[in-house]
């Protein structure tokens, strides 16, 4: 008998207790999911930031150069950059650097200087000329031999000059600004990710300013305004279908269409913008679809009554009620669109692109394809320098979902 006075029998009481282990065992096995995938996301996020912190670091050789005794001069009245570097090195910029490190460091430590070292030194002249009058200690990076022998993990020959350089203090490794500043390169102690994070940026805006209104109107026209027949089921039915389709079909289209109509245009961000936006678009009009749906009728039955009009009920009414949820649909579209390669190689965007887009019709490439091109290099510095650009691309994940995000709470209302 239990506490209201009714009697349970033993089987009755043997099934009850079944079904409390059993929701004891559903507990604890949601739990178990739960805790796993923290544990998986934290193992990713460490092994991310272990391995990329590398990547954000360069190391650099102190050169101290004499330029009291050169005869060096900044143009009169150029205030280009690029037109600076070149009138220096027309002068002999690079032989006086190399000239300068070989008698302070040795012809051995000299040799290890980035080839391109010299031109460091030429943009500091650029933006400050009184470094020609006197003697300046410049950071040059170094080759990736000698890097990798500061590190400890290859060329055993040049480890005894890096160690006597690094007791010297001439060689260190530091934080690495220009990785965010410069562009894709052959040597990774120059390369950068600004091109590609640039890429990714004037993609991402085009591919939102496409799909986000043609996904928002399509929504509407199917849930408020399209006609209850065969032919909107159908339309229904592909939308759907073309969410789930394999996202190198998009590119696939992309490549036919797209570059069919503007064929100088490959590997720019408008090409690969459009194609992201057909990939996105079907996300849109689902989540819209839903986020329409579930405004309740007594809004719109209030606002008619009210002596609103139809497309009043829609945009006054019903839209920015559906805001929040056609945002998190938006969220969800970006996302995947930010982290796609395969449609973007398909139009050509895996180019070698040295300098950053200056806008959306240039060559670029995108931090997805960016990582992808590194990972396949098998020089031990690119294996940092590709850990260090999936931080960059987590971070700007977090930012633009932390913004839609910021929108959707902004929108949302009760009722």
């Amino acid at each position: 008998m239990n506490s209201t006075g009714t009697t349970r029998s033993p089987a009755f009481e043997a099934r009850l207790k079944k079904r409390y282990a059993a929701e004891r065992r559903f507990r604890l096995a949601g739990l178990g999911a739960i805790l796993f995938s923290v544990a998986v996301l934290v193992f990713l996020l460490a092994t991310m930031t272990f391995n990329g912190i590398g990547g954000f670091q360069r190391a650099t050789l102190q050169v101290p150069v004499d330029f009291a005794s050169v005869a060096l001069n900044v143009p009169a009245g150029v205030s280009d950059t690029d037109a600076i570097v070149r009138a220096l090195e027309g002068q002999g910029l690079a032989d006086v650097v190399s000239f300068s490190a070989e008698r302070a460091l040795g012809k051995a430590a000299a040799g290890e200087i980035n080839p391109q070292g010299w031109r460091i030194v030429a943009e500091k002249i650029a933006a400050d000329p009184s470094l020609l009058q006197g003697r300046h200690v410049f950071e040059l990076p170094v080759t990736e031999s000698l890097a990798a022998a500061l590190r400890g993990d290859g060329h055993r020959e040049l480890q005894p000059l890096a160690r006597s350089l690094e007791a010297k203090g001439q060689l260190a490794t530091g934080f690495d600004s220009g990785f965010l500043a410069r562009s894709d390169a052959t040597d990774p102690q120059q390369v950068g990710i600004w091109g590609a994070l640039k890429g990714s940026i004037l993609t991402m805006i085009v591919t939102l300013a496409l799909a986000f209104p043609i996904g928002v109107l399509a929504a509407l026209y199917l849930e408020e305004y399209a006609p209850r027949n065969r032919w909107t089921d159908l339309i229904e039915v592909s939308i759907n279908n073309l969410a789930a389709v394999p996202s190198i079909i998009f590119g696939l289209l992309g490549l036919a269409l797209f570059l069919g109509l503007f064929p100088h245009m490959r590997s720019a961000p408008l090409i690969g913008g459009m194609t992201l936006a057909l990939m996105t678009m079907p996300v849109i009009v689902i989540a819209g679809r839903n986020a329409i749906k579930a405004v309740p009728p007594s809004i719109r039955d209030g606002a008619m009554a009210l002596g609103a009009s139809p497309v009043q009920v829609v945009f006054h009414h019903v839209l920015p009620l559906a805001l929040p949820g056609i945002l998190t649909g938006t969220i969800i579209g970006m996302a995947r669109a930010l982290g796609e390669t395969a449609p973007l190689l398909m139009i050509g965007m895996r180019a070698f692109v040295a300098t950053p887009p200056g806008g959306f019709t240039d060559p670029a490439t995108v931090l997805p394809v960016q990582i992808f091109l590194w990972s396949d290099e098998i020089d031990r510095g690119f294996v940092e320098r590709t850990s260090a650009a999936i931080i960059v691309l987590l971070l700007f994940l977090l930012l633009m979902n932390g913004v839609a995000i910021y929108l959707r709470n902004k929108f949302e209302k009760k009722w």
